[in-house]
């Protein structure tokens, strides 16, 4: 199938998320030829088919939910979100010529924008080994809401985190308690909710959903395996989404801005027409 519609990102963005990608795969030359990828679905009310390369990969995929990891070679990508059972000429967004490294750790977010339009965000994730007793968190906004800040115990720890932004820690492991608020200020936008952030994982929770629609929410996404010594390997968990308060309350795909796309994101309606 012949592609031939016009890329739209912001290249800039891009050719950050490729630097940030490769100093990544510098440091994991065990996975010098795949990376690791996962899909993460942020849109309210929305579930879609997933298409990569003009392949049905995830079928009926429901928000709120992580699928993966996928194992990708390095290479370069379409990808297309469609309503279930509808053809990739309909698709409602996608992804061309996203330019995929080798050995990295990536979340593609298909979420809201701040004003309330679906978009799709890549994240790499950081991976990097965590010293014993030590757990990550992650947090990124993916919602159509303004900045917030991130409490835990009624502190702002990530104060001023806007969409499609990231904002991380490395912590003690054990059980956090954690809420968000519009910032500067004490309005709860989401509700506080426990984490348990278990020893050698990094737990990413994503904001999402729409603050105007009233669905905003949270999804989680945990990849395990990051302690120091013996040292395991870099895994994921994503295919154990949950909504809800537990830890899978939140996810997908975004930090601190774009990270992998040699090619566009962009909403497809004018796409239908070219295929």
């Amino acid at each position: 199938m012949t592609r031939s519609i016009p890329r739209t990102v912001a290249y800039g963005a891009v050719a950050l998320a490729v630097a940030a990608v490769a100093g990544l795969a510098s440091v994991t030359p065990a996975y010098a030829a795949t990376s690791q990828v996962y899909v993460v679905h942020g849109i309210p009310a929305t579930p879609v088919d997933v298409y990569v390369n003009d392949k049905l990969t995830l079928e009926d995929f429901q928000p709120g939910t992580v699928a993966g990891p996928l194992s990708l070679p390095e290479g370069s990508y379409d990808i297309d979100l469609t309503k279930p059972g509808e053809p990739i000429s309909a698709a409602i967004l996608s992804v061309d010529d996203a330019a995929v490294p080798g050995g990295a750790n990536i979340s593609i977010v298909a979420h809201l924008d701040a004003a309330g339009k679906p978009k799709i965000t890549p994240f790499v994730n950081d991976v990097s080994k965590l010293d014993a007793g030590k757990a990550r968190l992650i947090v990124r906004h993916t919602a159509a809401a303004p900045a917030v800040d991130v409490r835990a115990g009624g502190e702002p720890v990530f104060p001023g985190l806007t969409n499609p932004n990231e904002a991380k820690a490395v912590l003690g492991a054990g059980t956090v308690s954690a809420d968000v608020v519009l910032a500067g200020t004490s309005t709860v936008a989401i509700p506080a909710t426990d984490l348990n952030l278990a020893e050698g994982t990094a737990t990413i929770v994503y904001a999402i959903g729409s603050a105007e629609g009233k669905t905003l929410g949270v999804v989680a996404q945990v990849i395990k395996g990051l302690h120091s010594a013996p040292g395991g390997v870099p895994s994921g968990d994503g295919g154990t989404a949950e909504t809800g308060p537990g830890i899978w309350m939140l996810v997908l795909i975004a930090a601190g801005g774009l990270l992998l796309l040699g090619g566009g994101v962009k909403l497809v309606t004018s796409r239908r027409s070219a295929r």
